[in-house]
């Protein structure tokens, strides 16, 4: 079954920053045993895992992109919920003034003022009367006119954000169809790649090694998990129509050409092609057991090669009796099938938890 993951003004900011980062072409080394890899499936082993580096980066940005966005709304609703508030404050303040400019005329009956003071039996008390409402009135102005400020500045704010709103997600779709365009070039990739992969099979004889530049870094524990990412499936022990008995390992589920990594130091003891396990790879360890790595589209070592935790030993495939793309990793006491251990409390065990 085929894994599908679902222009251009970001292309050449992401494939640049891309390329600090992805795994490089390797030559095979000549001084290495067993047959050296093709250059044809040494460049498309080498062409996925850098297409799955790139993919990552897509990744990385585009969430980078959403996170900004998110925070954008996030401004842009706090500055419309203060706006509300604001346009509430002026509608009480213009309420205010109405019942103020309606008190005037009631008191002062419609008549002039120079008029009302003439008539006035206090004139005193009417010229106090009409300060204070002067003053009533200076007030409410004022702070009608500073809402009024304050409405238009934060309209103002809402438009800058609404502008960066769409601004980001505008980006975040033109990164999108970058990191689709990389997820569809890789998705043909991984096919060539088990094509050649179904041909060494079918013929019962591996290719050869193919060498792919390591992830940086030393391991930072002594065992690791087969693979970076993954979901898990069939489990060890469990039972179904695809095996003649009950599974001996445990099943990682992840796309054609994901690189497969030994989860502890080693030797290799076997490379092998053909048969139900496909590609598949074992390695001994120095507590006396042995790891399988099965199902492989290609192999980066030879058998006598001595890995590293955390080293890049194969990618997956879906080579051999398998129903999809996936790992299939057994531990052992011998190098056989037949001699399995649960791996998940074996890594476990380890330190290292699934």
């Amino acid at each position: 079954m085929r894994f599908s993951r679902r222009h251009s003004l970001f292309v050449a900011v992401v494939l640049c920053a891309s390329a600090t980062v992805v795994a490089r072409p390797a030559a095979a080394d000549s001084d290495r045993g067993g047959t050296q890899a093709a250059p044809a499936e040494e460049g498309i082993s080498a062409r996925v895992a850098r297409l799955f580096e790139e993919a990552a980066v897509a990744t990385q940005r585009y969430e980078a992109g959403r996170q900004a966005a998110e925070a954008q709304k996030t401004k842009t609703e706090r500055l419309e919920r203060l706006l509300t508030r604001e346009r509430k404050q002026i509608a009480v303040l213009n309420a205010d003034l109405g019942r103020i400019a309606r008190a005037q005329y009631r008191e002062g009956g419609g008549v002039p003022y120079t008029a009302q003071m003439l008539f006035a039996e206090d004139p005193d008390e009417l010229m106090r009367g009409q300060r204070a409402a002067w003053q009533a009135d200076l007030a409410v102005n004022n702070a009608v006119a500073k809402s009024r400020r304050a409405e238009t500045r934060l309209a103002a704010d809402e438009a800058k954000a609404a502008t960066a709103w769409r601004a980001l997600e505008e980006w975040k779709t033109g990164l999108s169809g970058i990191k689709k365009a990389i997820e569809q070039k890789l998705e043909v990739a991984q096919w060539t790649l088990q094509g050649q992969a179904d041909e060494a099979v079918a013929a019962g004889a591996c290719r050869g090694a193919v060498r792919l530049d390591q992830p940086d870094g030393e391991p930072s524990a002594a065992w690791v998990a087969p693979v970076a990412t993954y979901e898990l499936s069939a489990g060890y022990g469990s039972g179904g129509e695809r095996w003649a008995g009950q599974h001996t390992g445990q099943d990682f589920a992840v796309p054609i050409g994901t690189p497969v990594r030994a989860v502890g130091a080693g030797r290799v003891v076997k490379v092998s092609c053909g048969g139900a396990f496909g590609i598949q790879i074992v390695v001994e360890h120095a507590d006396g057991y042995f790891t399988q790595y099965a199902h492989l589209a290609a192999v980066t070592v030879d058998q006598g090669d001595r890995v590293r935790p955390g080293q890049w030993i194969g990618q997956s495939g879906t080579t051999g009796n398998s129903t999809g793309p996936h790992l299939h990793f057994e531990v052992r006491v011998t190098p056989e099938l037949g001699s399995g251990v649960d791996p998940v409390p074996w890594l476990r065990k380890r330190g290292v938890k699934l």
